[in-house]
């Protein structure tokens, strides 16, 4: 009796590992789509793992130090983006990930370098706020960071 109780809760244990990784995967996935889409300049990707109402914030420091902190329209940032003309390169190099999932909300703290006409410009982190609706991981968050000090190693 304690031998099958042993390998009920190890198999419990194992399914639910494998089920945070795949979680973790498609959080990830996520991320990546949005950034797919956000390079593509396609609005139509980046709003496919967009939720219907979308958070979106930035904070980061002035040239005097002070703390700046303002709310964003999701659809700004869509239109600023998918408006870049031709002539301008930009891109949005993501460095480091730490996922976190429990049931059906997962984070994802993402640290990036931006990069416009090929010259480094700002870096920072994108922290991603997900909830899985039936299946579907969607962003309802999201904050970032941005700044120069630290970002290159020399």
């Amino acid at each position: 009796m304690k031998k099958s109780i042993f390998i009920s809760l190890f198999l419990i244990g194992i399914t639910t590992s494998f089920a945070q990784t795949d979680d973790k995967a498609a959080v990830k996935q996520v991320v990546e789509t949005f950034f797919e889409g956000f390079h593509k300049q396609d609005s139509v990707l980046m709003k496919s793992v967009l939720a219907d109402d979308v958070v979106l914030q930035t904070t980061g420091r002035n040239k005097e130090g002070k703390t700046l902190f303002r709310d964003e329209k999701i659809e700004k940032l869509i239109t600023s983006i998918t408006s870049i003309p031709d002539s301008v390169t930009f891109q949005e190099k993501l460095t480091s990930w730490s996922i976190q999932v429990d049931r059906t909300m997962a984070n994802a703290w993402v640290g990036y370098e931006f990069w416009l006409n090929g010259k480094f410009s700002h870096c920072g982190i994108n922290s991603f706020q997900m909830v899985n609706f039936d299946g579907d991981w969607k962003i309802i968050y999201l904050i970032d960071t941005r700044g120069r000090a630290g970002c290159l190693e020399e």
